[in-house]
C-alpha cells in the first residue's frame, strides 16, 4: 500500500535555471504539495500500525500527521527568498570559512579561542577543570601510555614487583608456616591497581624518551624502593624549595616531566602547559574524581570540606581545584567544624577557629558566610570509614 516513487532526474542533468519571482513561488508551491502528499496518512497506517494497547490514540497520531505539512509551508515560504538550487549566502560563507587550527604547542587559552569555546564561557568563565580537560586533548600531554614499549615494562615490574612467595601465602589463607614459626600476609598487601597504573606509566615513559631528559614533581607513590628505581632510571627529582614552591628552572625545553600517582597542583599543570615539554600525566583516576567532586561543589555554590592533610601532595592538588574549602584530619576538627556551623554552646570563637586552621583553608576564608553550605570530599589515602563519619556529622 506504499505510493511508488517516481523516478528523478539527477541534478546534473537539469537546464540551468534563473531566479524569478514565478520560479520561486512555483518551487514553493511544489515542496509544499510534495512535502504535504507525502505526510498524509496511508489508509489504515494511523489506527492499525500501533498495537492494541497503544498508549497513542488515532487524535495524536493525527495532530502528529500534521506537523510535516506545517513545516513543508515553512521551508516553501523560505526557499522563495534564495535562489534556487544555490545555498544560502551564510551556509556558503560557513563552508568556505577554514576550520579552526590549533598550534602543536599551545596553550589552554589557544585552544580554547581556536576551538570556540570562548562562545561557551560567556555565560560563566572557564572552571579549573575546563581548563584541564583542554590541557589534557593536546598531543604533549599523555595519560594513557606508550604501546610499543608496553610488554617489555610489563615483563620489568613482573620481575621487580612479584614475588613466587607471596602467591603462595595468598593461596594459603595469607599464612606461611616454616619450622614452627608462622608469618601472616596482610590481605591487601601489594600495590593498588592505580599505583601499579602509575608505575607502568612512568616506567613507559623512560624508555619512549630514551634521549630526553625526564623529571618528576615529586615523589611517584610513598615508596622508597619505587622512588629509587626511578633515580636508577635517570629520572630527576624537581628540587622543593620550602613553602610548597618548587624549582621548575631545571625544566627544559623539549624535556619530559611526569606528573606523580597523587597528581600537581593546577599551577603546576598550567606552569607546563606554557612551556614546551612533554607531560605524562600517571595521576591515579580516583583522585581526578575526587577533583570532579569538588569541581561539583563550585557549580553548586559549596564549600568543600576536604578530610585529608593540608600538607599531603594530593590534598594540596586538591585544594588547587576548588574555590572555597577547609581540610580537616580527623573526626576532632570534623567536630569542631560542625560545632561552629550548629552554633554550638563550646564552639571556638572565630578568631580561634580561623587560627587553628590558618594552614589549612582558602584564601579570605570566612566562615560565617562559607560554612552555610557545605559538601565533603576526601584525601583516598584517608580511611573510607572516617571520611563516612565526617559526612554523617556534618548532615545532621
Amino acid at each position: 500500500e506504499r505510493p511508488v516513487s517516481t523516478p528523478r532526474l539527477p541534478v546534473s542533468s537539469l537546464p540551468p535555471l534563473r531566479r524569478t519571482p514565478l520560479l520561486s513561488l512555483s518551487l514553493s508551491l511544489s515542496l509544499l504539495l510534495l512535502f504535504g502528499c507525502f505526510a498524509l496518512p496511508l489508509p489504515c497506517a494511523s489506527v492499525h500500525q500501533q498495537p492494541p494497547n497503544s498508549r497513542y490514540s488515532t487524535e495524536k497520531k493525527e495532530k502528529k500527521n500534521m506537523k510535516l505539512p506545517i513545516a513543508a509551508a515553512v521551508l516553501a515560504l523560505a526557499s522563495s527568498s534564495v535562489t534556487a538550487f544555490q545555498p544560502s549566502p551564510s551556509f556558503a560563507a560557513r563552508r568556505s570559512s577554514p576550520a579552526p587550527t590549533v598550534p602543536l604547542r599551545s596553550t589552554a587559552e589557544d585552544v580554547s579561542s581556536a576551538t570556540g569555546e570562548a562562545e561557551w564561557t560567556k555565560d560563566r568563565e572557564m572552571r579549573k577543570k575546563d581548563k584541564r580537560l583542554v590541557m589534557m586533548k593536546k598531543e604533549q600531554f599523555h595519560r594513557r601510555g606508550f604501546k610499543e614499549v608496553r610488554d617489555g615494562v610489563e615483563s620489568t615490574m613482573e620481575q621487580e614487583y612479584k614475588s613466587e612467595l607471596v602467591d603462595e601465602m595468598k593461596k594459603d589463607e595469607y599464612v606461611l608456616e616454616r619450622d614452627g614459626v608462622k608469618v601472616h600476609l596482610a590481605k591487601d598487601f601489594g600495590f593498588c591497581w592505580g599505583v601499579e597504573r602509575s608505575i607502568a606509566l612512568a616506567y613507559e615513559a623512560v624508555r619512549h624518551f630514551p634521549d630526553r631528559k625526564v623529571h618528576i614533581t615529586n615523589e611517584l607513590i610513598h615508596n622508597p624502593e619505587v622512588n629509587d628505581k626511578l633515580d636508577d632510571m635517570g629520572v630527576q627529582f624537581i628540587e622543593k624549595l620550602g613553602e610548597g614552591k618548587k624549582n621548575f628552572d631545571t625544566v627544559g625545553d623539549g624535556d619530559v616531566v611526569i606528573l606523580p600517582a597523587f597528581g600537581a597542583s593546577f599551577e603546576e599543570m598550567e606552569h607546563f602547559d606554557k612551556q614546551n615539554v612533554e607531560v605524562v600525566d600517571t595521576t591515579c583516576p580516583w583522585v581526578s574524581k575526587v577533583w570532579n567532586t569538588v569541581d561539583t561543589h563550585q557549580k553548586k555554590g559549596l564549600t568543600s570540606v576536604i578530610h585529608g592533610k593540608y600538607g599531603h601532595e594530593e590534598t594540596i592538588a586538591t585544594t588547587s581545584f576548588c574555590e572555597d574549602y577547609i581540610c580537616v584530619k580527623d573526626m576532632k576538627e570534623a567536630q569542631m567544624v560542625a560545632d561552629y556551623i550548629t552554633d554550638a554552646d563550646d564552639k571556638m570563637d572565630k578568631a580561634d577557629f580561623l587560627e587553628h586552621f590558618k594552614n589549612a583553608i582558602s584564601d579570605g576564608f570566612d566562615p560565617d558566610v562559607m560554612l552555610t553550605k557545605v559538601g565533603l570530599a576526601n584525601q583516598t589515602t584517608m580511611y573510607k570509614k572516617e571520611t563516612r563519619a565526617i559526612g554523617q556529622l556534618l548532615q545532621k
